[in-house]
């Protein structure tokens, strides 16, 4: 199978709406909250080469896009999707390496940053060098922060004044000395062990305010 992963231009504009629909019905079925992107959002991030897709045999594969904040001192990549079909196959760790490497030569000066509840992005991350780090190490644009909106834990961020929530923020400085392997290698156990005491500290309070 050949799968290649470029830059996207207009002539993916037609696959807009799959991928929106395949984020989030990757959400549902995972039963983790998503900030819901538009199909009108993504083509305008395809037309301005803020994305990248990988396509095999004509099909969508996979995409992931790249939102600057602050005037460019901070980048995130976010919608980072495989389509079903080409799943297992660590398609999901190629495109982000791809799109980290294209956002290093896009935006050389600014830090790097996520936030995900999954696991697997989280690994994909700390292989590339990012740590996880609080919220207050984070993009303090409101914008950002205001796209979390559609997700269905966003009542949990604004009751934390956008200090803490069910997702783990994981940053890359560019400034700081990278050695390899990565400074701060991923531990699958410890991570979903820490997610889990969250879940039940978030949930622990929800039940408290309704008592």
């Amino acid at each position: 199978m050949k799968i290649s992963i470029v830059v996207t231009q207009e002539e993916h504009f037609k696959f807009a709406q799959e991928i929106c629909d395949t984020i989030e019905s990757s959400a549902l079925l995972r039963g983790t909250g998503i900030a819901k992107r538009t199909p009108e959002y993504i083509q305008k991030k395809m037309a301005n080469g803020d994305a990248m897709i990988a396509i095999a045999d004509g099909k969508f594969a996979g995409f992931c896009y790249i939102e600057s904040w602050q005037h460019g001192k901070f980048v995130a990549h976010s919608g980072l999707i495989v389509h079903p079909d080409y799943r297992s196959h660590g398609l999901a760790k190629k495109i982000k390496a791809k799109v980290f490497d294209y956002s290093l030569k896009r935006f050389p000066d600014a830090k790097i940053f996520g936030i995900t509840t999954g696991l697997a992005v989280m690994k994909i991350n700390s292989e590339l060098g990012y740590k996880p780090v609080p919220f207050s190490e984070l993009t303090t644009d409101p914008s950002f922060w205001a796209g979390c909106k559609t997700c269905t834990n966003f009542p949990i961020l604004q009751s934390k004044e956008n200090k803490m929530c069910l997702c783990t923020g994981m940053l890359y400085d560019p400034k700081e000395k990278q050695k390899t392997p990565p400074r701060h290698p991923f531990n699958e156990a410890v991570l979903s062990r820490l997610k889990k005491i969250k879940q039940a500290l978030f949930l622990n309070k929800i039940i408290a305010f309704f008592v």
